[in-house]
């Protein structure tokens, strides 16, 4: 009788992975096709994906170049993405929760012209892609001098590595709530060119504008869901990068007038 059981078990577990390995091929096509009308739609713009990979056995979804353009009346906006992992749940648990476990992202390169283009409501019955954690390497982003902050002109952020914690991703930097880790460089105009370092809840903020000495301060990060839809996300974003700004000049200040005052 056991041995019928295990053989029975056996046959019927060899059944679900070949029909799991048969569905994996299916779909990916619709998943490909699934992730670019979520993202386009919830940004507004046209999503392309070059090719999509389902591994349900194993849990893993893999897109491969995506690319997300929109140019209208609002605004400019551009995203290339060279490589997208998703870690989903394994043995076909992913047909029914579809939840990154770990978001890895590789070769970002993103153009936004202005704040507006996060400005629309999202339809209702488009759910964020949410991910316990992401993982960014080699991206770049560019603002416009139209975007956030006009009177500063172009801002590129070159991100060498960052890791997240739990995110809900409802704008292509709502990673940044839950930040864990982060290396990357900040180039504004006037060749003037920032380098940060975040771990464990302290910054540290190094370049020539600065002098020798890097800053270090400890900083808080507001929770995501003080914002109520996408545009508000970027708003706090910039006023956290804001208040960021004016604590680090406030820090070299008090470090230039304590090394004069000890002469």
């Amino acid at each position: 009788m056991l041995r019928r059981i295990a053989i029975v078990t056996a046959g019927v577990v060899t059944l679900w992975l070949v029909v799991l390995a048969i569905l994996s091929v299916v779909l990916s096509g619709r998943y490909g096709r699934n992730t670019e009308e979520r993202i386009g739609t919830s940004l507004q713009a046209e999503a392309k994906v070059a090719s999509c990979d389902l591994a349900l056995v194993r849990g893993r979804l893999t897109l491969d170049n995506l690319a997300v353009r929109r140019d209208d009346t609002v605004g400019h906006l551009a995203i290339d993405v060279t490589n997208v992992r998703c870690e989903l749940a394994p043995l076909g648990w992913a047909l029914i929760d579809r939840d990154c476990g770990e978001l890895a992202v590789n070769g970002v390169r993103v153009e936004v012209s202005s704040a507006a283009l996060f400005k629309l409501q999202k339809p209702k019955d488009v759910k964020p892609i949410q991910a316990d954690r992401v993982v960014i390497d080699d991206a770049q982003f560019v603002f416009l001098p139209s975007a956030f902050a006009p009177n500063l002109g172009r801002i590129e952020i070159a991100i060498e590595h960052a890791v997240s914690g739990p995110t809900r991703m409802r704008t292509p930097l709502s990673w940044l709530f839950s930040l864990q880790e982060l290396r990357a460089r900040f180039a504004f105009p006037a060749n003037i060119t920032v380098i940060l370092e975040y771990r464990m809840g302290l910054l540290t903020v190094s370049g020539s504008i600065f002098g020798s000495q890097p800053i270090t301060l400890p900083v808080q990060i507001p929770a995501a869901d003080m914002a109520h839809d996408a545009h508000e996300e970027m708003q706090l974003l910039l006023k956290t990068g804001k208040d960021i700004a004016e604590r680090v000049v406030a820090q070299r200040a008090t470090d230039w007038l304590r090394n004069k005052l000890s002469r």
